[in-house]
């Protein structure tokens, strides 16, 4: 199936992988529904970027990793994926690239490494910010309308936008979290678009260069409605929608490969070293 000019892509499949059964229409009822769907059917994963390879962003291997595989990916696939998804209903998107701010101490200490979507529906003037691909908890879970006096719950997470003085001369927005009683910077964007020549060169860096934080341990998560579960390193965080959490440190190689097949839904590739050391 072909979709608005996009080879590979299949919109039934990619459906029918996150499971939404839903209306077909670029209404926002079927924005946040594909989207929390997707944050909660597809997982993030950075097994490619551990054995020092950047993962295709063509739409063909992007369905055939995530879709018809046991697999994720990170943020400029999941991405990507939702982007083709979301243009084939009927939605305009435009990519954004951002810094991730979280535990920064400036802005501009980071680079623009991370993929998220600015989506538009027809008719209606207010735009909204997009992003399954975030590997942290964070992370929306629904998308939420670009503007900065309201608070957003989106499927039990509290986020909201603020909007941050610098030297530019397009506006910086800064995605927050609510996150311990307190707001917590997670990235900063501006909405100049970016396209896939951008994210072909930043994909690369992010998933070949060994400085990378994704080339150097594993990080692998997964949402649901009753939890966040993250494996870090050799660091397994669960994390409950009451707020308790647990952890745990792995040691075994096989226990780690078990593990991602159980509970995180990954065939990990053969060969590949789950744990650090």
């Amino acid at each position: 199936m072909e979709t608005l000019g996009h080879l590979g892509f299949d919109l039934d499949a990619y459906l029918g992988r996150i499971g939404w059964e839903g209306e077909r229409r670029a209404d926002a009822a079927t924005l946040r529904g594909v989207h929390l769907a997707h944050a909660r059917g597809i997982p993030f994963e950075n097994l490619d970027a551990l054995r020092r390879t950047a993962p295709s962003l063509d739409p063909a291997d992007l369905m055939a990793k995530l879709v018809h595989s046991p697999r994720g990916g990170y943020c400029y696939e999941h991405n990507t994926l939702l982007s083709l998804a979301l243009e084939a209903l009927g939605f305009r998107v435009i990519r954004l690239a951002a810094r991730v701010v979280l535990g920064a101490e400036r802005i501009e200490s980071r680079p623009r490494t991370h993929m998220a979507l600015l989506v538009e529906i027809p008719g209606d003037p207010q735009p909204y910010l997009a992003d399954v691909g975030f590997g942290a908890i964070g992370a929306l879970l629904e998308p939420v309308p670009l503007r900065t006096d309201a608070e957003f719950l989106d499927a039990g997470r509290l986020h909201r936008l603020v909007q941050v003085p610098h030297r530019g001369p397009l506006e910086l927005w800064v995605l927050q979290a609510h996150q311990e009683d307190r707001w917590a910077d997670q990235y900063a964007f501006t909405l100049e678009p970016f396209e896939k020549p951008d994210f072909d060169v930043i994909n690369w860096h992010i998933g070949t260069n060994p400085r990378s934080p994704f080339t150097q341990q594993i990080y692998v998560q997964s949402v649901t409605a009753a939890r966040h579960l993250l494996l870090h390193g050799s660091l397994l965080t669960e994390t409950r929608a009451d707020g308790t959490v647990k952890k745990r440190e792995l040691t075994d190689e096989a226990e780690a490969r078990r593990l991602l097949e159980e509970e995180f839904g990954i065939s990990a590739p053969q060969g590949a070293r789950l744990l650090p050391g």
